[in-house]
């Protein structure tokens, strides 16, 4: 079944590592890191060096900026409106989404879904998780557990992309490129996000950049679905 396009938020997060260097983690949580990746990492490669990867476990990693989209008619025209949550206290970041999300789901009788380009694996379950670190209250939406794969409410872009084969993960600037969307990676990319943040301390550039890739998630969505929809950004 076609699911409504205004019926869905789009998502992206960014994430670094907790510590800005492996130095600073606390002694047994770098214990635990090498015990984590000793079974993917070069022996004589420095751990500094694999440390900065961190930021992509939830269990070693922490979120600092949420963008949300969703498309809203206005005057006759589809105005796709962002906001962004970042920062650096995880758990303010956190439960500003989560109210946000309720009262969208709300908004909607708690009919809608959410969209990220490989959410599934790694963004829907990353939120879920820090939220649970930082003792903040997991939405309705969020709790599937135990649900069947059609009661997930869950979209993922490039899951639609894959059409069942599951031999090979696509980028999202890659498949902008492919349906001539502008590439959200005009400026950093994810291999950079740390850097921006504990070198520069400029997390509004990161969110900037995040929400350039919440709006390539929509623009592809709708392609993928052959839904015609003309959408202008707005990101008040």
């Amino acid at each position: 079944m076609k699911v409504n396009a205004k019926n869905i938020l789009f998502i992206d997060i960014e994430t670094v590592p907790q510590y800005k260097c492996f130095e600073d983690v606390p002694v047994n949580i770098q214990d635990l890191w090498i015990k984590k990746t000793s079974a993917t990492i070069k022996q004589d490669e420095d751990v500094e060096k694999t440390y900065q990867r961190a930021g992509i476990f939830a269990e070693f990693g922490k979120i600092i900026c949420i963008s949300a989209g969703f498309i809203h008619k206005k005057n006759d025209k589809n105005i796709f409106r962002i906001k962004s949550f970042y920062g650096d206290d995880e758990r303010k970041i956190l439960s500003e989404f989560n109210e946000n999300l309720i009262k969208f789901s709300e908004q909607y009788r708690h009919n809608i879904k959410l969209c990220a380009h490989n959410g599934k694996e790694f963004d829907f379950p990353y939120i879920a998780r820090r939220m649970l670190i930082n003792k903040v209250k997991l939405p309705a939406i969020l709790k599937v557990g135990g649900k069947k794969p059609w009661e997930v409410p869950f979209l993922d872009t490039m899951e639609l992309w894959r059409f069942g084969d599951y031999k090979n993960y696509t980028s999202l600037n890659l498949m902008a490129t492919l349906f001539d969307i502008q590439s959200p990676k005009d400026d950093i990319d994810g291999s950079m996000v740390a850097d921006v943040y504990y070198s520069q301390n400029n997390v509004e550039r990161i969110a900037q950049y995040c929400e350039k890739d919440v709006f390539t998630v929509a623009l592809l969505y709708l392609r993928l679905t052959e839904t015609d929809l003309k959408l202008e950004i707005n990101n008040n």
